[in-house]
C-alpha cells in the first residue's frame, strides 16, 4: 500500500512504516540467528568460528547492495513527493539496469578474490574450507539479495513497508525449515546453511516482483522508461554509490575487526559470532527507524517541507534513545543467557569472549542509534556525501582501535573499537545535518 508522508502527524507516520519494516528484520535476523544455532549446535565450535569468521565478507557484499538500491531509490522517493509519476519510473528502470550490472561485477570479483581475501584475513586453517564453501555460496548468490534488496526499497520509496514483510516473514520460515533439512537431514554442512540463505532471498525477492507486476501500477515500466541518459545515470550512480561505499568501508572496518579476533583462536572467534548476532538482532529497530528515516525525509525533501524534515528527525532520534537505553540494559543483564543458546554450555572460553563483547559494546548503543537517524536522513536529503563521511570515519577509528587496543588489550581492548567508532561517526554526522539543514532552509 502507498503511504504519503508529507501530510500527518510525524510520529504517527514514522511509527507506521517502522513496524512492519521492525517485523520483517526481527524475521530476518530470526533465521540468521536460527542458521547458527543449528551449526553452532550440530556442527560445533569449528562450524560456527567458520560461519563467524566470514560473515564480514558477507556483510561487505551484502551493505554494498542494500546501499545501493537504497540510495537510489531515494530518488524514486523524492520523485513520488513531487507527484512526477514518469519521474518516479524512470528512476525504476535506472535503478534496474545498475542493479544487474552491479550483480555481475559482484560475481565476477568473488571468482577472482575470494580466495586471496579469506587468507588476507588469517582465518585459520583448521576451519578454511568450511569457510570458502560457506561464503562463496552466499557470493555466488548475490544476485538474490540484489533482486530482493532492490524491490523491497523501490515499494518502500512509494511508503510501502508492509507488502515486502509478507514475502519476507514466508521465505524467513522457508529458510529455517530447508537448513534443518540441509544440516540435519542431508548432512550438506554449512554449505546447507549457506543453500537455505540463498533460496528464500531468491523467494522473497521473485515474489516482491510478482507483487509489484500485479499490484504497483506505479511501477510499471515499458520501453520508454529505459531509454536512459548519462545525465540520469550519473545523478543515480551519485546518491546510491557514495551509500554503497559507505555500507562497503563499514564492512572493511569489521573485516579488520574480525582479522584482529582471528588471531585468538577458534574458541573466541565461536564467541564473538554469537555475540554479533546477538547485536545485529538488538540493532533491528535502529535499522528500522533509520529506513523510515530515509523514506519520510526523501518524501518530504521532495515536497519542500524541511519543517517537517526537523520534526521527523527529532521524533526518530527521540524513538531510538529510548529504544537503545532498553536494548543495552536488556543485553548487559541477560547476555550470558542469550549467547548460551548458541554454544553448549562446556564451551565455557566461547561463552565468555561472546558475554565480554555485549558487556563492552551495549552502553554505547545511544551513539549507535543517532547514526542510523542522522545517517539516512542526510541520504534522504540528497547529501550522500555525509553518510560516505561519516562510514570513512567509522573505518578508520574501528580500524585503528581493533589494531591498536587490540596488541595492547587483547581481546577486550578489541571489543571497544565499535564504541570507538560509534562515537567518531555520530558526532561527524550529528554535526553535518544541523549544518547543513540550515543551509537548505536559507536557500528555499
Amino acid at each position: 500500500m502507498i503511504q504519503k508522508m508529507t501530510e500527518g502527524n510525524p510520529l504517527s507516520l514514522i511509527l507506521k512504516f517502522t513496524i512492519p519494516l521492525l517485523i520483517g528484520n526481527v524475521f530476518q535476523q530470526a533465521y540468521n540467528i536460527t542458521d547458527v544455532i543449528i551449526v553452532g549446535r550440530t556442527l560445533g565450535v569449528d562450524a560456527i568460528a567458520a560461519v563467524g569468521t566470514t560473515i564480514p565478507v558477507f556483510m561487505i557484499a551484502v551493505g554494498a547492495t542494500i546501499g545501493l538500491t537504497s540510495g537510489m531509490s531515494v530518488i524514486v522517493g523524492q520523485n513520488f513527493g513531487a507527484k512526477n509519476m514518469e519521474g518516479v519510473k524512470t528512476s525504476a528502470a535506472t535503478c534496474l539496469v545498475i542493479s544487474v550490472i552491479y550483480m555481475i561485477l559482484a560475481i565476477i570479483v568473488t571468482h577472482i578474490f575470494l580466495t586471496p581475501l579469506l587468507k588476507l584475513i588469517d582465518v585459520p586453517e583448521r576451519i578454511f574450507a568450511d569457510a570458502y564453501s560457506y561464503i562463496g555460496i552466499l557470493l555466488y548468490g548475490i544476485g538474490t539479495t540484489a533482486l530482493y534488496n532492490l524491490a523491497s526499497a523501490l515499494m518502500r520509496a512509494l511508503g510501502d513497508s508492509k507488502t515486502p514483510l509478507y514475502f519476507l516473514i514466508l521465505s524467513s520460515l522457508l529458510n529455517i525449515v530447508l537448513a534443518l533439512a540441509f544440516i540435519i537431514y542431508l548432512g550438506w554442512g554449512v554449505a546447507g546453511s549457506a543453500i537455505a540463505l540463498v533460496i528464500a532471498q531468491g523467494i522473497s525477492g521473485a515474489l516482491c516482483l510478482w507483487y509489484i507486476y500485479t499490484r504497483v501500477p506505479a511501477l510499471h515500466l515499458q520501453k520508454k522508461h529505459f531509454r536512459l541518459t548519462r545525465a540520469g545515470i550519473w545523478f543515480h550512480l551519485k546518491m546510491g554509490c557514495p551509500m554503497s561505499f559507505q555500507f562497503g568501508i563499514l564492512g572493511i572496518g569489521i573485516l579488520v575487526l574480525q582479522a584482529v579476533c582471528n588471531s585468538f583462536g577458534p574458541e573466541v572467534i565461536a564467541g564473538y559470532t554469537a555475540a554479533g548476532r546477538v547485536e545485529q538482532l538488538a540493532i533491528q529497530p535502529m535499522i528500522s527507524v533509520g529506513i523510515a528515516m530515509a523514506v519520510y525525509t526523501a518524501q518530504n525533501f521532495g515536497a519542500k517541507r524541511l519543517d517537517r524534515v526537523r520534526k521527523g528527525v527529532k521524533t526518530g532520534s527521540l524513538i531510538l534513545i529510548i529504544f537503545s537505553v532498553c536494548a543495552a540494559l536488556t543485553s548487559y543483564f541477560y547476555g550470558h543467557n542469550i549467547i548460551e543458546l548458541f554454544i553448549t554450555d562446556t564451551d565455557t572460553s566461547s561463552i565468555e569472549a561472546g558475554v565480554t563483547y555485549l558487556h563492552t559494546t551495549v552502553p554505547f548503543y545511544v551513539f549507535l542509534s543517532q547514526i542510523f537517524i542522522f545517517r539516512n536522513a542526510t541520504q534522504g536529503l540528497g547529501l550522500s556525501f555525509l553518510p560516505f563521511g561519516s562510514g570513512v570515519v567509522e573505518l578508520v577509528a574501528r580500524s585503528l582501535g581493533a589494531i591498536l587496543m587490540g596488541h595492547y588489550f587483547g581481546y577486550l581492548g578489541m571489543c571497544y573499537a565499535s564504541p570507538f567508532s560509534w562515537m567518531g561517526a555520530c558526532s561527524f554526522l550529528t554535526l553535518g545535518y544541523f549544518y547543513f539543514i540550515r543551509v537548505l532552509e536559507q536557500h528555499r
